[in-house]
């Protein structure tokens, strides 16, 4: 013989509701989920990793997207970006040379960089 005590009894009758009503419920999911879905689960098969980590890395390049397009459109500075993407602000500045956009010094700020390098060393 089993005995239960009371809150174990609320317990056990909770999960036989929630299981009830899971069996009403009638989830619909959009196309453009389905769609993404499928193409999370397509590039997971590809690059051999699981479907979170996929998720996880699309994630990862749409803020650095959202990123760039601020700083480019002039609404985020430098080093707000670099804040943002956990980057420093040279490596930053790296990253949007490799989408085009120019780096926010000029030669004169170049050397003078170069100097106070060439005294700290």
């Amino acid at each position: 013989m089993i005995i239960f005590d009371s809150s174990t009894l609320i317990l056990l009758a909770k999960v036989e509701l929630l299981k009830e009503i899971a069996k009403q419920l009638e989830v619909v999911i959009p196309r453009e989920v389905e769609r993404e879905i499928k193409l999370i689960e397509e590039m997971a098969r590809k690059e051999g990793k699981d479907k979170s980590t996929i998720s996880r890395q699309l994630i990862g390049y749409g803020l650095t997207y959202l990123m760039i397009r601020l700083y480019k459109e002039g609404r985020f500075c430098l080093e707000k970006v670099a804040k943002k993407l956990d980057l420093s602000v040279g490596e930053t500045i790296d990253l949007l040379s490799e989408f085009g956009i120019k780096a926010p010094i000029d030669y004169e700020d170049y050397l003078k960089g170069y100097e106070v390098m060439k005294e700290v060393l």
